[in-house]
């Protein structure tokens, strides 16, 4: 059997998941290295465990958060759709099931916001957990005074929390963010896009989602 603990110790994807960082590192992208994809498959788990979804679901949930960005290794542009067709590469002769793959794969190539749409349970709380992830530590420009947009608002989030409400119909990313480094427009105007597609991913789970900043609630 195929377990999230065998994907994590597997050397060709871990080899996949550091190239693939350090192709983004040479864009001025910011972190989407092991401290990235292990917080996704993390909460991508978490957030199905805390539904009440069953213990296979929750791990080809945290499967496909292990890996969903390594077709980052290809280019960025499509990186969803070239991810899928590595993971349903690795997958497949791995000995995973078709029945497996097609999940995790069909979650992997919709988890973008240009072009992907939440399918199913482990695609929707995959899209939670991967456009939640807004932090500080995934800054890797250490010359605050050539900050572009991106940098500025990563940096500013102080922290970031997911949380489900006890009734289960809500879903809320609480943020706590340092003013003096990027404005709630600045948040909007580069993640406007991820939220909307977070709001879609909550509602397939049944859920609402919610955005608060500072206290203040804006969806």
């Amino acid at each position: 059997m195929i377990t999230y603990e065998k994907i994590r110790k597997n050397a060709a994807i871990n080899t996949y998941i550091t190239q693939a960082d350090r192709s983004l590192q040479a864009l001025g992208y910011t972190e989407h290295s092991f401290a990235h994809v292990t917080r996704v498959a993390t909460l991508a788990g978490d957030i199905l465990q805390t539904l009440g979804y069953d213990a296979h679901t929750v791990e080809l949930a945290r499967i496909a958060g292990y890996i969903h960005d390594i077709g980052n290794l290809v280019n960025r542009v499509a990186h969803s759709q070239s991810g899928a067709l590595m993971a349903f590469r690795i997958l497949d002769h791995s000995g995973m099931s078709p029945e497996d793959i097609a999940i995790i794969v069909s979650a992997i190539g919709n988890h973008d916001e240009g072009t992907g749409v939440p399918v199913d349970e482990v695609s929707a709380a995959l899209i939670l957990a991967d456009k939640s992830d807004v932090r500080r530590s995934r800054v890797r420009n250490t010359d605050i005074s050539t900050f572009d947009i991106h940098d500025r608002v990563n940096y500013s989030v102080e922290k970031s929390e997911l949380i489900i409400g006890d009734d289960k119909k809500s879903i809320l990313l609480r943020l706590t963010v340092d003013p003096q480094y990027s404005s709630i427009m600045d948040y909007f105007e580069i993640f406007l896009g991820r939220m909307t597609m977070c709001r879609r991913a909550a509602e397939c789970l049944g859920m609402r989602f919610k955005l608060e900043i500072n206290g203040q609630q804006l969806l």
